[in-house]
């Protein structure tokens, strides 16, 4: 018995550490699994832009190139736009959705506003959003969205844009203020450049239009009444900045934009954002959210680094205005 109890135990050491050797080795192979996934791992990045002009253009460009560059070709774009049509900006989340993208990049307001109702799991980060409380209906905002949502803003100071047109048309009276009265951040800047500019002695009105089809007959009715058109970050202002421009010029009506992109077409003159900087800020955001893990829902708005004023040489010498010399000109090539 006892000899046998010895080979027992024998036997049982055996299998025990033969047992070990084999866990271990699996663990091994797994850590190793896991390590090799870890490296080739990708990341899929929806984006939906609302819209193609210039300046949202820039921010895709810029948030594309600071993912690529901190994650290589560990990050996969899925890039779609809506061309201007809100009721396509659903379809392309629920596209994401079911694709089931690791973020979604939300690329103007409408955009946000689509991504925020499609999901409530998937990071979303915006950007080209002039207000997220406005955009989100968010009462009490402190600068964090809170959830799944964060991103970047563009709105450069509007008191600073009233400033920019005192200096540069102080003997101007009537100021009319043109934008998309579908478009809620649009309508927050109308409201408060219209307070800024009635402090500073000028009668504002504002024409607001619905989408594209409106452009025209609102802005021939501006131009009549007005003698300077001030146009916010607008999107739907800003796919149709050379409309606007073919009816402000020829009437000898100058226009002061809110953003570099418009200016460059029908604009005098901008206290403006680069949206390359801005996009590039927001896909650091993404790097940080994908590789890093941070947390999006205690991640504040960013805001552009800084703000430049800005001139269209061609439009000012065509319209006989002098611009000081702390303007910075337009690059009219479209470089980012």
């Amino acid at each position: 018995m006892k000899r046998k109890n010895g080979m027992f135990h024998r036997r049982m050491f055996c299998t025990a550490v033969t047992g070990a050797a084999m866990l271990s080795g699996m663990m091994v192979v797994c850590a190793g699994a896991a390590e090799e996934k870890a490296e080739t791992d990708t990341y899929t990045v929806g984006i939906c832009q609302y819209v193609q002009h210039e300046a949202l253009d820039a921010a895709t460009e810029g948030f594309k190139t600071a993912l690529q560059e901190r994650l290589g070709e560990k990050v996969i774009f899925d890039e779609q736009n809506a061309q201007g049509d809100s009721h396509t900006c659903p379809i392309i989340m629920n596209g994401f959705i079911a694709k089931e993208v690791d973020l979604i990049l939300a690329n103007a307001t409408p955009a946000l506003q689509s991504a925020v109702t499609a999901t409530s799991e998937i990071p979303i980060l915006g950007t080209s959003v002039t207000n997220y409380a406005v955009a989100l209906s968010q009462e009490d905002f402190d600068g964090v969205v809170g959830g799944n949502v964060s991103g970047t803003s563009d709105l450069a100071p509007l008191d600073g844009q009233a400033d920019m047109i005192q200096e540069l048309f102080p003997d101007c009276k009537m100021i009319g203020l043109l934008y998309c009265s579908a478009e809620p951040n649009s309508q927050y800047q109308i409201d408060v450049m219209t307070q800024e500019l009635e402090t500073r002695g000028y009668v504002c009105t504002a024409y607001g239009f619905l989408d594209s089809n409106d452009v025209s007959s609102v802005v021939n009715k501006a131009v009549i009444e007005s003698d300077l058109i001030y146009v916010p970050t607008d999107n739907t202002a800003a796919a149709n900045a050379e409309l606007i421009a073919n009816i402000c010029s020829p009437a000898g009506v100058p226009v002061v934009t809110g953003d570099e992109g418009c200016c460059r077409t029908c604009g005098v003159a901008t206290l403006a954002i680069s949206y390359y900087e801005l996009g590039y800020v927001t896909g650091e955001m993404a790097a940080d959210i994908l590789e890093n893990g941070a947390d999006i829902s205690t991640m504040p708005i960013q805001y552009a680094p800084k703000f430049t004023k800005e001139y269209n040489k061609a439009v000012c010498e065509s319209l006989g205005i002098e611009i000081p010399s702390d303007y910075t000109e337009l690059k009219m090539s479209g470089e980012f």
